[in-house]
């Protein structure tokens, strides 16, 4: 939807009717190949019996879909589509169009549903049996080089996220552990400051190894495993102030 706020009810002033009718996805496909101006059909209605009948003829032009098969001839898409009528019902349908200039406009209200459907005849076998093929077919398969591709991908000895990985784990074990008392100062000192820190923050403040600065605040801190300040720590009552 665009920004715009104006709705242009023209075609409520003119009451325009409209027909709302489902066609089958590949004459959809078929009508995109066809230029702005082209005829992609024609639709017929007649009176048989005192009951209306519809039909639409696709374009000879866009029939053509390509070969059929290995022993088949080029397949084609069925022309002939006989709509099926349905009542609109007790609902009220409209129909939008949307242009970046003239916004959105109503085009009109719903007043046949009908589905356009193909006729079974050979081309329509075919198609379906083109269909049921591309459904089924592998579309990944292995295949045995002779030699290295590296116009694609050039295979590195170490992606630069190991290496990244790899220099933080040796940073981390380089961190040499501080008297117990001097890291108490430090933990007590930022917990004055801030009463919640996730293990991270408080590795960065004191810049000891994880192991042993969880053994020091399992004695003075506090956990947090649910509420607002999940996975953070705190310290104990007692140390407070």
């Amino acid at each position: 939807m665009t920004d715009k706020t104006d709705l242009n009810l023209t075609g409520a002033k003119e009451n325009k009717g409209v027909w709302l009718v489902k066609v089958p996805r590949y004459l959809s496909q078929q009508w995109e190949k066809a230029s702005d101006t082209a005829e992609v059909g024609k639709i017929s209605i007649t009176k048989k019996q005192g009951r209306t009948e519809v039909s639409f003829c696709l374009s000879e032009d866009l029939t053509s879909l390509g070969a059929g098969g290995k022993d088949d001839a080029p397949a084609q898409v069925p022309r002939d589509h006989p709509f099926r009528m349905h009542a609109v019902g007790g609902q009220t349908l409209l129909v939008y169009s949307q242009t970046d200039t003239d916004g959105t406009s109503l085009e009109g209200t719903v007043v046949h549903r009908a589905e356009c459907t193909p006729v079974a005849n050979d081309n329509y076998m075919k198609l379906k049996k083109m269909q049921i093929q591309e459904s089924t077919k592998c579309w990944r398969l292995s295949q045995q080089l002779d030699k290295a591709i590296t116009t694609v991908f050039k295979p590195v000895s170490n992606h630069n996220f190991n290496i990244a990985y790899e220099k933080k784990k040796k940073s981390e074990g380089k961190m040499v552990r501080a008297e117990r008392q001097a890291v108490l100062d430090m933990l007590f000192s930022a917990f004055e400051k801030h009463q919640h820190y996730n293990i991270k923050e408080l590795v960065d403040i004191t810049k000891q190894p994880v192991t042993y600065l969880k053994e020091i605040l399992k004695e003075i801190g506090t956990y947090n495993n649910k509420g607002p300040h999940k996975s953070t720590w705190e310290v104990k009552p007692e140390y407070r102030h």
